[in-house]
Order: C-alpha cells, then sequence, then structure tokens
C-alpha cells in the first residue's frame, strides 16, 4: 500500500493593513479583502453567507457576509483595512458598519463607483 502524502502548509506573511473591497449590486454583494499589493487574502458574498434568490440583494444578506469575511481577515491577522465601496446596491452601509462591529478597524471609507463623463452616443431621434 502506498503511504498517502501530507500537504505541507503554506505560511502566508499577511501584513496588518488591508483593503476591504465592497461591490454592492443590485443582485448580491460581494466582499474581497487584500492586502496593500492588491492579493487576494479572503473574499465572501451574500450567495456564500446561504441567501439564495432576492433575499441576496437585501443589506442584511451583505451584513452577513461581511461578517463572515472579517472574521476570516481577523483569524489570518489583519486588523485594519481601508474600505472602497462599488456599486448601487442597498447593502453598502450594512457590510461597512458589520466590518466594523466584528473588530476590523476601519481607516478610511471611498466611495470608487465607476461613473460616466459623457456616456454612449443616444440613439436617433424617433420620427413620428
Amino acid at each position: 500500500m502506498a503511504q498517502a502524502k501530507k500537504k505541507k502548509k503554506i505560511k502566508k506573511d499577511i501584513p496588518a493593513r488591508g483593503k476591504a473591497y465592497v461591490s454592492a449590486g443590485f443582485n448580491n454583494t460581494m466582499i474581497t479583502i487584500t492586502d496593500p499589493e492588491g492579493k487576494t487574502i479572503c473574499w465572501g458574498s451574500a450567495g456564500t453567507a446561504g441567501f439564495k434568490g432576492t433575499r441576496k440583494s437585501t443589506p442584511f444578506a451583505a451584513s452577513k457576509a461581511a461578517s463572515q469575511v472579517a472574521e476570516k481577515a481577523l483569524k489570518l491577522g489583519v486588523k485594519e483595512v481601508a474600505v472602497l465601496v462599488k456599486g448601487p446596491g442597498s447593502g453598502r452601509d450594512a457590510a461597512i458598519k458589520s466590518l466594523k462591529n466584528t473588530g476590523l478597524g476601519v481607516r478610511s471609507i471611498t466611495d470608487i463607483t465607476p461613473i460616466p463623463h459623457n456616456g454612449c452616443r443616444p440613439r436617433k431621434r424617433r420620427r413620428v
């Protein structure tokens, strides 16, 4: 019989400060915590928190997802985050509050929602 090989645990150097990206859409809220260079440490969403369908778009689902991600990050050694929020969804504020209440220090909150400066060319005018 062949012996099963054990996988070696890879020790990652995770800094105490990081960035938390909150992407709040109309259907879901995704939270990603990265190190200062942008490498993903942990992530989660309202879907991975166990919500399905229209309940994924609620602020409650966003807060549950954010608290799960914050607990993962705290276990890995992240203590402070700068929050970058993107999107028009209803889970924006709830996710930030939940990150703060779980024990992560929130250094700053920045809105990085893309805004079109002139947008696409409009359709030609309808003639009746």
